[in-house]
């Protein structure tokens, strides 16, 4: 379903997304006008889906979805550009306070849940796991112009050369993936193939016999193809992969992580965002899953819905 989506709404990134029908949600109301979201790759996938999905169902609506990475995004909600902004982890203080000095206030909705895929060449035969300290090797600033050859991650490794593809430094997964591995949060060599898009990611290590990469599953689950995937070993002695299991239930650590939506209390108070901002809850459980993401609990989602409500009741007209 990724590839179908994702050819009909790049078709229409910068102009809309559109389909025909109503919303549920929205009861006999006719929803139209325009919704804007931006910010993470990773969420990417997800949006994209709730995009297209929900122009069937409203052909007035017109949704745009753009991936600037998580920080990209945040910026642009803190100016008020955006209505919606995807996020591969929690908003920062930092970014908090922009929105409060421009009065931007909002919702923090999770929506789904992900595990970082750590990936090789189809060609590599030598990898059948990585420790998360062999991770840090490859990755911390002190590898540098330093960790450039596969046997100085593990003496059995062939003496092939290391070249790493990964997360630009204005993405959520880098700060994710950094802090869990690294120890702490843009702590990261720089001398790696960086890229705010992820399947420019894909595209160099399946190119690449040396190459290795970390991005969302859900990437990897549409590429399997074209890539191998790398079992990690946190110290427990087991390789783990990221599944709909090993992610739901934990046991893929320290990789696993929820992804969010914020969407502003401004653009709440239109019918159409309502009804997208709802439909992409509501849609969450089947959509993530079909994109390669994890559904959270039946419970969270329901909380979710009660910030909605809620938030909606806010910003009802007065009668």
């Amino acid at each position: 379903m990724l590839k179908q989506i994702t050819f009909v709404v790049l078709a229409a990134v910068g102009l809309a997304s559109c389909g025909g029908g109503k919303s549920e949600e929205a009861g006999s109301t006719e929803i139209a006008g325009n919704i804007s979201i931006d910010g993470s790759s990773t969420v990417f996938p997800l949006s994209e889906a709730m995009a297209e999905e929900f122009g069937l169902k409203n052909p007035k609506a017109r949704v745009t979805v753009g991936e600037s990475g998580t920080g990209g995004g945040f910026k642009k909600f803190g100016r008020g550009e955006i209505d919606i902004c995807g996020a591969s982890r929690p908003i920062k203080d930092s970014e908090k306070e922009i929105c409060d000095s421009a009065g931007i206030k909002y919702l923090e909705l999770e929506v789904a849940y992900d595990g970082l895929a750590v990936v090789v060449n189809k060609e590599n035969t030598w990898v059948d796991k990585l420790t998360t300290a062999e991770l840090k090797i490859m990755w911390e600033t002190a590898a540098q112009g330093k960790i450039t050859s596969w046997k100085q991650v593990r003496a059995s490794f062939p003496d092939e050369p290391l070249h790493l593809y990964g997360a630009g430094t204005a993405s959520g997964t880098f700060d994710y993936f950094t802090e869990e591995i690294c120890g702490k949060k843009g702590e990261s060599r720089g001398d790696y193939t960086a890229s705010e898009n992820d399947n420019t990611l894909v595209t160099g290590v399946a190119g690449d016999k040396g190459g290795l990469a970390y991005f969302g599953m859900a990437y990897y689950e549409n590429n399997k193809e074209q890539l191998k995937i790398v079992p990690i070993d946190n110290g427990s002695g087991t390789g783990v992969i990221p599944t709909q299991e090993t992610v739901l239930n934990k046991s893929y650590a320290p990789l696993s992580r929820p992804l969010y939506i914020y969407v502003s209390e401004k653009a709440m108070a239109r019918p159409e965002v309502q009804a997208f901002v709802s439909f992409f809850i509501d849609n969450a459980p089947v959509l993530s899953k079909e994109v390669g993401y994890v559904p959270c609990e039946a419970s969270i989602y329901e909380t979710q819905k009660g910030l909605i409500k809620a938030s909606m009741e806010k910003n009802a007209p007065a009668k």
